[in-house]
């Protein structure tokens, strides 16, 4: 059953135009990102725009999702960047998140789409200083390139949580997803930590389907719930924020799933949690 899940999950992410030959040893080791919680110092942290894109690494030779697959982006939109790897988000606006993974994910999307790529830098993986070091670094790298499509991401201060959060509701009310905090003292180091964290509005996360569970009542016939597994291992059923197309033709057993949550139960599982879209750029990992 394992063998057969594995093949038919391999075959849909196929489908989508994904590679399938990646696994999660085969993912970049990036920093990732904990939640914001009230009561952070803030003294030693740069502030930035959360970009709602797809996690780009550019390795000095090839361009690699999160997920570690390589990115068939135009040969013009990567040419004449440094042998030096560049961490950053491939974004095409605000509130295009679906534009960017779909250009991301074919094999061939055409320049037309790429024109509205950007590459918003925001990290220099292989410097060994402190981000307040890296930072001039990858400005004068990110100048270097010259290319306008390449953007190195504006970083600022805040005094105080009352100014973080005044900041917040700026970004989205202008249609922004968050902000990002990141330590300035900070060497980079793969994982998560509070050296990388997000403030958003709402909480949110992925998670990987495992199942499919069948509906009831108007939904009889067709998905009635994913049932989704999160990275520590627990399991839940998410059921509210599906369109009829979804239920329809659901994510695959075996792809991650972003969902929007309010808290937490005393258990770890996720208070009113609601399907918020498939996601294409994560690691690979059976379905056990």
């Amino acid at each position: 059953m394992l063998h057969r899940r594995r093949v038919l999950t391999l075959l849909t992410l196929a489908a989508w135009g994904i590679g399938v030959s990646a696994t999660a040893a085969d993912a970049p080791a990036l920093l990732l990102a904990q939640v914001y919680r009230p009561g952070l110092d803030l003294q030693d942290y740069w502030v930035s725009e959360k970009y709602d894109g797809v996690r780009g690494y550019w390795d000095g030779r090839a361009l690699w999702t999160r997920g570690g697959e390589t990115i068939n982006a135009p040969i013009w939109f990567t040419a004449d960047w440094p042998r030096t790897a560049l961490d950053g988000e491939l974004w095409t606006g605000r509130g295009q998140f679906a534009q960017a993974q779909s250009t991301v994910r074919q094999a061939s999307a055409g320049d037309s789409a790429w024109r509205q790529m950007r590459f918003m830098v925001f990290d220099l993986p292989a410097h060994p200083g402190s981000f307040d070091e890296r930072l001039p670094v990858l400005q004068a790298t990110v100048a270097r390139i010259g290319q306008p499509w390449v953007v190195a991401v504006a970083q600022q201060r805040v005094a105080n949580d009352a100014a973080l959060q005044a900041l917040l509701q700026r970004t989205v009310r202008a249609g922004g997803e968050g902000l990002m905090l990141h330590r300035g003292s900070s060497l980079y180091r793969a994982g998560r930590s509070d050296d990388l964290i997000k403030v958003k509005t709402h909480d949110d996360a992925e998670a990987r389907v495992v199942a499919h569970l069948p509906g009831q009542g108007k939904h009889a016939g067709r998905l009635g719930a994913l049932l989704v597994e999160m990275p520590n291992g627990q399991r839940f059923k998410l059921g509210t924020g599906l369109s009829d197309a979804e239920r329809n033709a659901p994510p695959a057993v075996g792809s991650w799933v972003t969902y929007r949550f309010r808290g937490t139960h005393d258990s770890g599982l996720p208070r009113f949690a609601s399907f918020v879209r498939l996601r294409l750029d994560m690691p690979d990992r059976p379905v056990q």
